[in-house]
């Protein structure tokens, strides 16, 4: 994203991540990306993500995703992004595709938002042997430190994600008491910057169960030092992670109905 905007770039989003095969200890993991499209202040980067077996040297594609990156110049400078050169019938296709991405994205957030209110009701709930979503809940807390921060001084996002799925990976296992595989993230979403020295807290909950897949709902809160001792976060991101129930054979593994 910076090489094609010239300045600094914070990640805003991630598309639905739908992870199609798992990447194991041992084998090769290659990573692309490239801007699709660029708008006025913001671009799509596309990501493809491989794995090869250094013994078979079989490749398989391990997920596709798309994050939404916004430029951020320094002083008074204004944010005006170049057009991407298209150079290939790929380049021209995914360039016609993110615009159809972005109308998703834009109106994604809104249904969700008029489904939340919608749904925001307490209807009595009995099923026999249901477990309560408090029986999932886990907490962690996180230091930001130098290595988990970018050239700018904020978090990855991507660390954020992996702190948010191990959170999550605790939360679901408490219904599986098995191991767990993460299948997709949903919904990743930047509310806001997180820096080096922040503190953040990880609450991690059991949504509901489907025969043998979980949906953990996760949100990141972060304080500074000050923020901290008065109690005052800030909510920085959020996400839902979907997970698979699985044997020792990987067979699916029947999951307990759920009562909030």
């Amino acid at each position: 994203a910076e090489k094609h905007a010239g300045m600094s770039c914070v990640a805003v989003s991630m598309d639905d991540i739908q992870f199609e095969e798992p990447a194991r200890v041992g084998q090769i993991i290659t990573i692309k990306a490239k801007v699709n499209r660029a708008f006025r202040t913001s671009m799509e980067v596309g990501i493809k993500v491989t794995v090869q077996d250094v013994l078979t040297n079989v490749e398989k594609t391990v997920s596709v995703a798309y994050a939404t990156y916004v430029a951020k110049p320094a002083g008074d400078r204004k944010a005006e992004l170049e057009p991407v050169k298209l150079l290939s019938a790929e380049d021209h296709l995914e360039h016609s595709l993110a615009v159809e991405r972005r109308r998703i994205r834009l109106g994604y957030l809104q249904v969700f938002q008029n489904l939340m209110q919608e749904g925001n009701k307490q209807d009595s709930f009995e099923e026999e042997g249901a477990v309560s979503t408090e029986f999932t809940h886990v907490q962690s807390t996180e230091l930001v430190l130098p290595p988990h921060a970018n050239h700018h001084g904020n978090t990855f996002g991507g660390q954020i994600m992996a702190w948010m799925e191990t959170v999550a990976r605790i939360s679901a296992s408490r219904l599986c008491r098995a191991n767990p595989v993460l299948k997709s993230v949903n919904m990743f979403k930047f509310w806001g910057p997180s820096f080096v020295g922040d503190r953040l807290v990880f609450n991690a909950i059991v949504n509901n169960t489907f025969q043998s897949s979980v949906e953990v709902g996760v949100r990141v809160e972060a304080y500074d030092c000050e923020e901290w001792t008065k109690d005052q976060p800030r909510h920085i991101s959020s996400a839902f992670l979907i997970f698979r129930a699985v044997g020792d054979k990987g067979e699916p593994i029947p999951l307990p109905r759920v009562r909030p």
